[in-house]
């Protein structure tokens, strides 16, 4: 027996349908919150510091850092670096050696190495150093010297500027900047010296003031006293 037309539209209309569809619309909050970005990482700056001896390169902290960080910034590698900054030299003047700290520039570097004026002439060129260092020593310094020195740094590009080799030969009447790659150092006279030269001065003062008694009583025995008239 057929069913009824009514049964059949019905029937017609549920498979149309889908059951798990929902016929409301959708919340537009909703979307919103569910498109949200998460925040980015915090902007933090690498381990890095210009002066530290033996840094590590700022390229190989950010391969290593569990959170990216941020290198300062450098000039090209098509140029030559900027000039280093002198930093503290600590005199040992009794070993005649001096320990020499500088900073790095903001360029990248191959080597440095260290430049050393006695009065007038040409310089001194120390040994080449990797990129990593910002000590050296030096040596063989005189009491009571004067010196210049400077801090030279290098890249494919060149070297970066001396100020001291401005004036040639004459190094010593050279103007310079407070906050240069160059430096000028005077070594103070070891304890020593100073002991031996006050020793030195006391002795020949003795000897004057002996000589001097000596003058005395012999021109008063050879001459006598010149007595004053009552």
């Amino acid at each position: 027996m057929p069913g009824s037309p009514c049964f059949l539209w019905l029937l017609a209309v549920t498979c149309l349908v889908p059951r798990a569809q929902s016929l409301d619309p959708p919340d537009p909050e909703e979307e919103d919150e569910d498109q949200t970005p998460l925040p980015p990482w915090p902007a933090i700056h690498c381990d890095y510091d210009h002066c530290r001896h033996l840094q590590v390169p700022c390229q190989e902290l950010q391969r290593v850092s569990p959170v990216p960080c941020l290198c300062p910034g450098l000039s090209s590698p098509d140029k030559p670096p900027e000039p280093p900054r002198l930093g503290e030299v600590h005199i040992m003047a009794e070993e005649g050696r001096a320990l020499v700290h500088w900073c790095a520039p903001s360029s990248p570097v191959l080597q440095y190495w260290l430049l050393l004026w006695e009065g007038s002439g040409s310089p001194q060129r120390g040994p080449s150093l990797n990129a990593t260092v910002r000590r050296a020593e030096l040596g063989g310094l005189k009491p009571g010297g004067t010196y210049v020195i400077c801090v030279v740094a290098s890249n494919k590009a060149g070297d970066s500027h001396v100020v001291a080799q401005e004036g040639g030969e004459d190094s010593e009447h050279v103007d310079l900047p407070a906050f240069g790659p160059c430096g000028r150092i005077t070594v103070p006279l070891r304890p020593a010296t100073l002991v031996h030269l006050a020793i030195g001065v006391g002795t020949a003062l003795a000897l004057l003031s002996c000589s001097a008694l000596i003058w005395h009583f012999y021109l008063r025995d050879r001459w006598g006293c010149p007595r004053r008239r009552l």
